[in-house]
């Protein structure tokens, strides 16, 4: 091999060399950067019922306040749950619709996927129906109880095991079938084709596909959903979020959590019909230092 190309080919592999090093600093500094050096995205495991608000107003504003976008990804909260502790899905942060759910990933005994969470919010559920249907007239006149057993009547519910919101529609339903004397209500309850992803509930109802459907009063302002009050049930969703264990994107997650809790979030929040849970109330322990003041007195 002649000087000069063994000069050459000394010169391309250092080259290379540099580039490798380049690209290991730029994706070495916890996920919060690339080789570009922007930031990463957020991932975010978050409740159906949270759609809108995660859509169309945090996850835009969120990126213009910080500079991270969101890479979102909706479901029931309990089958979100049972898919980070299977490690089929990861993320950086969890929102869930229920306290009790986030509990399953919180502390040793779980595996500590989460050391703490915040209840921020909660939402009332109510029976929401669409102004074209037959039934709407029913629905503003009569108890809700009957109308939504009348012949042909077709409501929307999601998955007991797999959402808090479908746990707590067949609660409303057990509940108000033992003290009304309706067992109709009890068959509404366990009958399967009435099941549908939360994340798809708002849509089928809004094209016709169904009459009405068991929603969050949040959900079912942004959706622009007349709603009717479950008239003797007094249930609701209370939303939490926390910071997953081994989260790629430590830094995007704290930057996430102080934006919903923070301003902005909460303005957001308010105009979407949620309830505020102000100071948000802290479980657990662990809480980043960049957190903190979220939670003082």
């Amino acid at each position: 091999m002649s000087f000069a190309l063994r000069s050459r080919l000394l010169a391309l592999l250092a080259a290379l060399a540099v580039t490798a090093g380049l690209a290991a600093c730029g994706s070495s500094a916890g996920g919060t950067s690339n080789s570009s050096g922007s930031k990463a995205p957020v991932a975010v495991l978050y409740a159906g019922s949270l759609v809108d608000l995660m859509e169309k107003q945090v996850s835009p504003t969120f990126k213009s306040a910080t500079g991270y976008s969101v890479n979102g990804f909706s479901g029931g909260s309990s089958a979100l749950a049972t898919q980070i502790t299977g490690k089929v899905r990861r993320g950086d942060v969890f929102i869930s619709a229920s306290p009790k759910v986030t509990d399953t990933l919180l502390g040793a005994a779980n595996d500590s996927w989460v050391s703490f969470y915040a209840t921020f919010a909660t939402s009332g559920l109510v029976l929401g129906y669409s102004s074209h249907s037959k039934f709407a007239a029913d629905l503003t006149s009569k108890p809700w109880y009957d109308v939504i057993t009348e012949q042909g009547f077709r409501i929307g519910t999601t998955d007991p095991a797999t959402d808090p919101k479908g746990k707590l529609a067949a609660q409303a339903l057990g509940d108000t079938a033992t003290a009304k004397n309706l067992p109709a209500l009890k068959a509404i309850s366990s009958d399967t084709k009435n099941v549908f992803p939360e994340e798809t509930l708002v849509g089928r109802l809004q094209s016709g596909q169904l009459d009405a459907g068991f929603f969050y009063a949040s959900e079912a302002k942004a959706g622009n959903i007349a709603t009717v009050p479950l008239t003797g049930v007094d249930l609701k969703a209370s939303y939490t979020i926390s910071i997953l264990k081994g989260a790629p994107n430590e830094k995007g997650a704290e930057a996430f959590v102080a934006y919903l809790l923070g301003t902005a979030g909460k303005a957001a929040m308010t105009k979407d019909g949620f309830s505020l849970v102000s100071p948000a109330k802290l479980t657990g322990s662990g809480v980043p230092a960049s957190l903190q003041s979220l939670f003082a007195d």
